[in-house]
């Protein structure tokens, strides 16, 4: 069984929700293209996103990521991964409603933190208290993130494959999004 794919596909939520892990297994099972923005940001100005956050600060980054996103999503069916703070700027969630549909992977703090924690390439986590920023991002950004489209519940015994799986899923709810073929 095949599947047709109509409209991009944006995966929303916080870091270590898995955007790009599943965001990459969700095109591969659908046979589309997957485009990570962040990525797509550091190839723009040829430098880390870390490195982004100190010389120019968080607001010039956003700009670049709005930019970014919205370019991205004229390039017809696939799959995106976000940062996750990109669905927090109205004019990025409305770009993406426009033209495709968003998939919010809801993560609880302490999953993500498992997912984070030994990592550095996080400019927001270099803190402090590391932990107690990730919670007070999550409670900040959740009201955002439960305005996207569609939601899939993230949860540490889930593979990526049974992620990937649960998104199908759900997007299988909008015949304007994706349906199956053959």
């Amino acid at each position: 069984m095949g599947y047709g794919l109509k409209k991009p596909v944006v995966m929303v939520g916080m870091m270590g929700a898995g955007k790009t892990a599943v965001g990459q297994a969700l095109a591969r099972r659908l046979g589309v293209a997957f485009v990570d923005s962040d990525d797509e940001i550091v190839r723009a100005a040829a430098m880390s996103i870390p490195e982004i956050f100190e010389r120019d600060g968080e607001a010039f980054f956003r700009d670049r990521e709005g930019e970014v996103l919205a370019r991205l999503l004229q390039g017809g069916p696939r799959i995106l991964s976000t940062g996750g703070g990109a669905y927090l700027a109205p004019a990025n969630r409305e770009a993406i409603s426009a033209a495709g549909v968003a998939v919010w992977l809801r993560a609880d703090p302490d999953l993500l933190w498992e997912r984070v924690r030994r990592k550095n390439t996080r400019p927001l986590l270099r803190t402090p208290d590391p932990r107690a920023t990730l919670n007070t991002l999550c409670a900040a950004r959740e009201p955002d993130y439960a305005k996207a489209d569609l939601v899939v519940d993230a949860k540490a015994r889930y593979s990526i494959a049974d992620m990937t799986g649960r998104v199908i899923e759900v997007l299988l709810t909008r015949p304007d999004v994706l349906e199956e073929t053959g």
